[in-house]
């Protein structure tokens, strides 16, 4: 029997070992994954150690891999990125985030192998100009990010479209504009956890928990709102895209729906069977000028596409995330 293959970048990170978890479900599948685990005690591991993988690769390893296993290779997901938007190395940022994501794009059309990748809402700047995800090359010219990691990622999905245009591309390619994405297998990720993780702790022993204050009229104090998406969803939606190899662009991948920090606090205490108790605290005069307001993704595109599953409410995927992983002894999906 021949090999189907899922080679699926960033694999054991936050976002691709949940897509490794949902595809590995399927046991005619051989999901590979290409990643660092690094130190054991960054528990990296434990995010794939569930599930049936058909292989592991190191990064520096993946062309001469998928050179010999071509044929084999259906699906390329490709989640691989540095992440941080404080990272200060423009350099590492722009040769990870764009040169390699720019050398798979190619592979993928010279061996006609389908790719899906991670873009970033971060691709939206301030979001003075809305969040509607247009993918035509001018729309996606204009837009502003804020920092080099969402610069990064703009700068690939023009590529992709331009390279689209030329007719040099995958037989599929799909990139994803992920918002503010929680779940479990996030825990490695430190200071870049989201806010749920953080906060966590402190609401399991019904301590105070702090969220910043606003600093611009018409936002009251913890009332600084983003679209948080349920990892899970993410994941549902790659799986999707995988089925439905017709689908083609760049979409936005949120809730639809923009809810403030302090009712995503209020989610994590009340799903921990706890009180409330949240302090305001200024906001870092580093990061303050720059400080997102309000963030929702537009979901109509993804719909139109074909795209009918419900989106995961905030109450209901924070209460899952505590309730079915950050509660429990083995917190890992």
């Amino acid at each position: 029997m021949s090999r189907r293959i899922i080679f699926v970048t960033g694999g054991a990170g936050f976002i691709g070992s949940n897509i490794v978890a949902k595809l590995a479900e399927d046991r005619a599948l051989d999901v590979v994954v290409c990643d660092r685990l690094r130190g054991v005690d960054t528990g990296k591991w434990r995010n794939i150690a569930k599930h049936p993988i058909g292989d592991y690769v190191e990064p520096e390893d993946m062309f001469d891999w998928l050179e010999k296993r071509w044929r084999d290779v259906e699906v390329v997901v490709h989640m691989g990125a540095i992440s941080s938007t404080t990272e200060q190395d423009a350099d590492k940022i722009i040769q990870t985030n764009f040169g390699l994501s720019r050398d798979l794009f190619r592979w993928c059309a010279d061996r006609q192998r389908r790719l899906i990748y991670a873009s970033s809402a971060a691709t939206y700047g301030d979001g003075s100009q809305g969040f509607a995800d247009r993918d035509d090359l001018d729309s996606l010219i204009a837009l502003r990010p804020l920092n080099a990691y969402g610069w990064s990622k703009a700068l690939f999905d023009i590529f992709a479209v331009r390279q689209a245009a030329r007719d040099y591309a995958p037989p599929q390619w799909a990139g994803l504009k992920f918002f503010n994405v929680y779940g479990p297998n996030e825990a490695h990720k430190g200071a870049m956890k989201s806010v749920a993780a953080q906060i966590w702790p402190r609401a399991a022993a019904g301590e105070t928990v702090n969220l910043f204050k606003s600093h611009r009229e018409g936002y009251a104090d913890g009332g600084q709102m983003r679209d948080f998406v349920y990892v899970r969803d993410a994941a549902d939606v790659v799986a999707w895209l995988v089925a439905n190899e017709k689908v083609n662009g760049v979409y936005n991948l949120g809730s639809g729906v923009a809810r403030s920090f302090k009712d995503l606090a209020e989610a994590v205490f009340k799903a921990a069977g706890q009180t409330p108790k949240i302090a305001y605290v200024d906001t870092p005069e580093v990061i303050r000028a720059h400080y997102q307001y309000f963030t929702e993704a537009e979901m109509g595109r993804l719909k139109a596409a074909g795209y009918t599953a419900p989106l995961t409410s905030l109450e209901d995927g924070v209460t899952d995330y505590v309730q079915s992983y950050l509660a429990r002894p083995d917190p890992y999906r």
